[in-house]
């Protein structure tokens, strides 16, 4: 099912308007879902939300009549928007969450009487929106924590949520708010997000300390993550070696190992360890109540590394020849 025909006559509150709400806000809609978006007081969203066409409200106030409340917003949030809906949502209402990391780590706390379920699309709100008109989809995690007093209708509004947002097209994993959560920090941290930021930037400043020029190093290092990337994708690790040349091919057996030793795969058990423990929800939370001091530290010295010089110079460069 491509459509939201499963959640026929029903309404779906979307609490937070950022990436991914935003995306799932217009799928629901564009596959005939009444749809009401929630923000917090001061939301910078809300006139986004408005020039799409929506009436966006409080959040108290758009999930009187939701059976579906799908909450968006940033994780470190979760907490204060549960405590500005608990009290207006009817006990049948449904809550569905994009990530199971505030419900697996306590940080809210909702009565049995709600069914709560996951929908976690794996990747980001503007993949999901880009791949939904052109009648494709992503791959979605899919999770029940409580079934709630009806648990038929729980089901129900999951999968039909899943599919009203275009998941289904390519196709849904049963799992657990536990597996989802976990999986997804280590993966984000380990490889995806952390992993390769450093490797990249790593890589880039031995080449250029080196003497090599930096825009060749940033082509290396960086530009040419996304080519290898989509051939893993399409090939997998194992075709992917047979689509390069035999010298880059020998470069992963003899480089891989020295780079990827014991003490980076013990490296890797602690963030693991980090991640079950909680100790990382921690320091998130720790950071949420500091004003996200450290991301934002992170984020102006990430504007500021010379790499991003480089990648404008090759941005610039390369458009001249097309």
């Amino acid at each position: 099912m491509h459509s939201g025909a499963a959640l026929k006559g029903s309404r779906v509150a979307v609490l937070g308007y950022g990436n991914q709400g935003r995306a799932q806000a217009l799928n629901l809609r564009d596959s005939g879902v009444e749809v009401m978006v929630g923000h917090r007081v001061g939301s910078c969203t809300a006139e986004l939300a408005r020039a799409d066409g929506f009436t966006p409200c409080l959040l108290a106030d758009a999930v009187p009549t939701a059976d579906l409340v799908v909450i968006t917003a940033p994780d470190e949030a979760h907490p204060q928007v549960w405590e500005a809906i608990a009290r207006s949502v009817t006990p049948e209402t449904v809550i569905g969450f994009c990530h199971g990391l505030s419900v697996h780590f306590a940080l809210v706390k909702i009565p049995t009487s709600h069914g709560v379920v996951l929908v976690a699309p794996k990747g980001p709100g503007a993949s999901l929106r880009q791949q939904f008109v052109q009648d494709l989809g992503i791959p979605a995690l899919v999770a029940t924590h409580q079934p709630g007093t009806q648990p038929a209708r729980t089901l129900e509004l999951r999968n039909g949520w899943a599919a009203a947002i275009g998941c289904t097209r390519a196709g849904i994993i049963e799992t657990s708010f536990a597996a989802e959560c976990i999986t997804d920090l280590f993966g984000e941290q380990a490889v995806l997000c952390g992993g390769i930021s450093e490797l990249i930037r790593a890589a880039f400043e031995t080449l250029v300390e080196a003497g090599y020029p930096a825009d060749l190093a940033y082509n290396e290092c960086c530009q040419e993550v996304a080519l290898i990337g989509d051939l893993i994708l399409k090939r997998g690790l194992a075709g992917m070696q047979s689509a390069i040349s035999t010298t880059a091919a020998f470069g992963i057996v003899d480089a891989g190992p020295r780079l990827i030793d014991p003490g980076v795969r013990q490296r890797l058990r602690e963030v693991l360890r980090r991640v079950e423990s909680g100790e990382f929800v921690t320091d998130l939370m720790t950071d949420a109540a500091d004003g996200m001091k450290r991301l934002h530290q992170s984020r102006a010295a990430a504007a500021e590394h010379p790499i991003e010089r480089a990648a404008e110079k090759w941005r610039a460069e390369s458009g001249k020849s097309r």
